[in-house]
């Protein structure tokens, strides 16, 4: 399936999830109806005009920590673009890995940050998450990991 083909079936269904719900916006996101997406629904981008997050790092390894502490990275980034940065949606692989988004638009040439957290209770051994991105930028999706040895406490 051709890149063009498939940007305009995400878009048409990012659009038909954004209106089935209530109108606002209630949680301080950024809905994803309102990101300017750089292309239209033929697949005709506006190249060159498009905002880019480049971080400076897209892994971070905490180390050995120990099983039930939780633990907190920053990913920094900067809008290399020639438009606004807009953040719309992160997720986290599991329920363990909660990212934190900016709520305001990066401007062409700031940079911003993304914390995200990760919760080791309940885990055992090499863990590997992701966070997936999805902005106005292009590519429109971004991946970032994190990782860590989880250690299980001796029993007392």
């Amino acid at each position: 399936m051709k890149a063009s083909s498939l940007f305009a079936i995400t878009l048409l269904t990012l659009v038909a999830l954004g209106s089935c719900g209530p109108k606002g916006n209630h949680d301080g996101k950024i809905d994803s109806q309102d990101v300017n997406i750089p292309a239209t629904a033929d697949g005709k981008a506006v190249t060159g005009l498009e905002p880019v997050m480049v971080f400076d790092t897209e892994l971070h390894d905490f180390g050995k920590i120990t099983q039930g502490e939780r633990v907190k990275y920053s990913f920094k980034f900067k809008n290399t673009g020639k438009s606004e940065l807009i953040i719309s949606d992160a997720r986290g692989s599991c329920g363990c890995t909660v990212p934190e988004i900016p709520k305001k638009p990066i401007a062409p040439g700031e940079e911003s940050s993304m914390a995200v957290e990760f919760n080791s209770e309940g885990k055992h051994g090499m863990n590997e998450k992701t966070v997936t991105i999805i902005s106005n930028a292009k590519p429109q999706t971004k991946v970032i990991t994190i990782k860590a040895e989880v250690l299980v406490a001796p029993a007392k």
